[in-house]
Parts: structure tokens; C-alpha cells; sequence
């Protein structure tokens, strides 16, 4: 299979201060991977720079094929199109209703008005939130407007999921929930997918990898 995400000698900064150094790693279509590690250690500064959004300071990083490292902001844009991401403090749009929400990244890839109706009436059923088409997100729990970001991940059938803490502050439920999600498009869609936790849920059904990251660098647990 080949690799969707390929790391080699990858150092990662902030200003004059390096974060993460010397990273290698290797993801095969189809895998599920935690990365665990203490707070501060640097998980969600490695997950940023999965879809672009912290550049690399030295080595290489390839994602889906392309060198986050040499491709300009147009590229990039057409790369973050094929990941999701889902974040432990949703990023919903407030103003926008959940169904707006969902359909983000069809919108930004420029699908139909059918295609949009179609996707978000299958999504939020399977999220369990077909009652709650038209609220807001304040008008939600953050168990549902976690579901929503969920939903909103799933939309553009990415090839790759990235989740920084997705149930970090969920209640048992919609815990649950989105671990099955997670589950459902790593086992049934061969979506790659990469969480970082502290905790690794105990009840998974399917395979993954762990990685910890520690004083700076980047070790496989078997």
C-alpha cells in the first residue's frame, strides 16, 4: 500500500524554539494511528503540520503525495480539500445553521446545490443530528457541535482524518459516537486516520498504531 503520510528528518519550530526534531514516520492507506504524550510535549504542533498549517523547519514532509515543503498556497488549498480535520474546539461557523456547518468544504470545492442538500441530509443522520438541521451552534452541546464538526469532516469522503483530542470534551455519548465514526471510515472507506489523545479508548474493534511523543521526539510503542 502506498504511504499517505511520509516524514523524514522532519524538524519542526516555533520562532526560535524547536519543538519537535529529527521526526521520521511512515503511514500506509488505511491505517489508524494515535499519537499520545504528555500536555506541551508537542502532539497538536505535529498534527498542525499534517494539513500545512505549521511549515516545516528542516527535513521532509510529504502528505497524499505532495512536499508540504516546496508546493505554494494554491496547491496547498487543493490538498486540505482531500483531508479532514477535527478539532477539540469544534471551529463551527456561529452564524452559519448546522447544515451550512456540515457542507463547508463541498461548498469550497464548488459541488451543487443537490450534492450539498443530498451529503448533509446522509451525514447528519449518521451523526444522529437530523433533528437539529436548521439550530445554530450555541444552540447545541459541545457533544453535538462535535458531532457537527464530525459530520463536517466526512463530507468531501476525505483520504485523510486528522482529530487533535476529538473527545477531549465530550460527554460518554457523543464520545462514543465519534469514536464509531472514526471507526466506521478507517474500517468500511480505507480512510487513513490520525488522532491525537491522551487517553486511547479501550473498546476500538480495528487495529492501530500508537506513537508517543517525548522530550522532542517521535517513538513507535508496540
Amino acid at each position: 500500500m502506498a504511504n499517505v503520510v511520509k516524514i523524514a528528518n522532519m524538524d519542526l519550530s516555533y520562532g526560535n524554539e524547536t519543538i519537535l526534531q529529527d521526526i521520521n514516520l511512515s503511514i500506509k492507506k488505511g491505517e489508524f494511528v494515535f499519537i499520545t504524550g504528555p500536555s506541551g510535549s508537542g502532539k497538536s504542533t505535529f498534527l498542525k503540520s499534517l494539513y500545512g498549517a505549521l511549515r516545516v523547519g528542516k527535513g521532509s514532509l510529504n502528505i497524499g503525495g505532495m512536499e508540504l515543503g516546496k508546493i505554494g498556497k494554491r496547491k496547498l488549498q487543493k490538498l486540505r480539500r482531500h483531508i479532514g480535520v477535527i478539532f477539540q474546539d469544534y471551529k463551527l461557523v456561529n452564524e452559519w445553521r448546522v447544515d451550512k456547518n456540515v457542507q463547508l468544504p463541498l461548498i469550497i470545492a464548488g459541488y451543487s446545490n443537490q450534492v450539498l442538500e443530498e451529503q448533509t441530509k446522509k451525514l447528519l443522520a449518521h451523526v444522529k443530528l437530523s433533528h437539529k438541521v436548521d439550530r445554530y451552534p450555541f444552540e447545541l452541546s459541545g457533544g453535538e457541535q462535535q458531532r457537527v464538526a464530525m459530520a463536517r469532516a466526512l463530507s468531501h469522503n476525505p483520504f485523510l482524518i486528522l482529530a487533535d483530542e476529538p473527545t477531549g470534551n465530550l460527554d460518554e455519548y457523543s464520545a462514543n459516537v465519534v469514536w464509531e465514526l472514526l471507526e466506521g471510515a478507517n474500517a468500511q472507506l480505507e480512510t487513513t486516520v490520525v488522532v491525537v489523545t491522551h487517553n486511547i479508548p479501550t473498546h476500538l474493534s480495528i487495529p492501530y498504531r500508537q506513537f508517543s511523543i517525548k522530550d522532542g521526539a517521535l517513538y513507535e510503542i508496540y
